[in-house]
């Protein structure tokens, strides 16, 4: 690759990837994230081999802000219902963050 084009592609990448771990950093500095979400779901909400999985890249990823807030309410197989743990106000943030932590 020639020098100027590996610079143009630094440009265009290295922004991206700064961007998205900007973003994960809002929903994994989340307390109710730390306390409740990172056990399972790891630190940086990538996953856990057998835990949760990741929030910010792969399947979890085409989930609707619905179907997102319903998981988080009633629970989805292994994990357990928050509905009665967290505000509506709290599910509300997670799935927000949880949309803008999304890898791109």
């Amino acid at each position: 690759m020639r020098p100027s084009l590996l610079s143009l592609a630094l440009v265009l990448v290295v922004p991206s990837i700064a961007f998205a771990q900007a973003t994960s950093s809002e929903l994994t500095a989340n307390p109710i994230y730390q306390k409740q979400c990172a056990k399972c779901h790891g630190n940086i909400g990538e996953g856990r081999q057998f835990g949760g999985p990741s929030l910010v890249s792969g399947k979890s990823t085409t989930h609707s802000d619905d179907e997102l807030r319903n998981m988080i309410i009633k629970g989805k197989g292994r994990m357990p219902k928050y509905g009665g743990k967290l505000t509506p106000e709290d599910i509300d943030t997670l799935v927000r963050q949880m949309k803008e932590a999304r890898v791109k």
